[in-house]
């Protein structure tokens, strides 16, 4: 069976910049190990799930109400839950697995997150999300453009100033991430990098230029609001060569697949 075009589903329902990254992600999930039952950590509005799990998931949860009643009627799980990803209200050795797609950058008191991931997965279940990597700010076009014109200070503020607005509280390496679950007794199995600094830019600049798509959420719930093939195409056209890129030796982010120990 032919995968779906993420790219197409995603863009028409949300701006470019997360269309493509979300497209991304979405490819890497297809033929997955994912048993049931499975806890989507920090879930959000529950569009992401919606269209890149092979199965609907039995749990999303969130600290934030507003995208989980998104979820709920999106009907991307299940259950919804409002909860603290540090403090989950789950038995322990409950779920088969835990994922969590672009979420614990946002965390800044991380290591309790992967402790309770550790507790409420039982053993041999698996643990997958993705993170910017440490490459993520010298991937930036912008701080490339000043490093080449000999303006360190300027590069760095510039990607504090980004992290700031994207809310990064952790932009690591895999290794530093693998110690964090082996501290938590998460096996990490393996990790690959994605994203090019050709596509780190267009998410880069689909930053100011999706500021229309914030104001139409705003004002009609919907971030677009011309959804159809020849109002997206030329934006298509753009993203779709590096949503077709493949994994790569380096890039902006990085997918990691963990497996809880004692399994079989």
């Amino acid at each position: 069976m032919m995968a779906p075009d993420f790219l197409w589903l995603h863009l028409k329902e949300v701006p470019a910049f997360r269309a493509l990254l979300r497209a991304v992600e979405a490819r890497f999930y297809q033929g997955l190990e994912m048993p049931e039952p499975v806890l989507d950590l920090g879930c959000g509005d529950g569009h992401f799930a919606s269209l890149a799990f092979p199965r609907r998931a039995w749990v999303g949860l969130d600290p934030e109400w507003g995208p989980l009643k998104e979820a709920a009627a999106r009907r991307a799980y299940r259950w919804v839950v409002q909860a603290d990803g540090a403090r989950m209200p789950f038995p322990s050795s409950f779920f088969g697995t835990v994922v969590s797609n672009s979420v614990l950058e946002h965390i800044p008191p991380v290591e309790a997150v992967l402790a309770e991931v550790a507790r409420v997965l039982r053993p041999g279940g698996f643990f997958l999300f993705c993170s910017p990597s440490h490459r993520f700010v010298e991937f930036l076009s912008l701080y490339r453009l000043l490093r080449r014109l000999r303006l360190p200070r300027p590069a760095e503020a510039y990607g504090r100033l980004f992290n700031r607005i994207s809310r990064h509280d952790h932009c690591d390496a895999p290794e530093v991430w693998a110690a964090r679950l082996e501290r938590a007794g998460l096996r990490p199995l393996r990790w690959w990098f994605y994203f090019s600094p050709g596509a780190t830019a267009l998410l880069e600049w689909g930053h100011p230029y999706g500021l229309p798509s914030l104001i139409f959420k705003k004002l009609f719930g919907r971030w677009i609001l011309a959804p159809w093939r020849w109002s997206l195409w030329p934006v298509e056209r753009i993203l779709r060569p590096f949503y077709e890129e493949p994994p790569g030796l380096e890039g902006a982010y990085f997918f990691m697949i963990a497996q809880k120990e004692g399994g079989g």
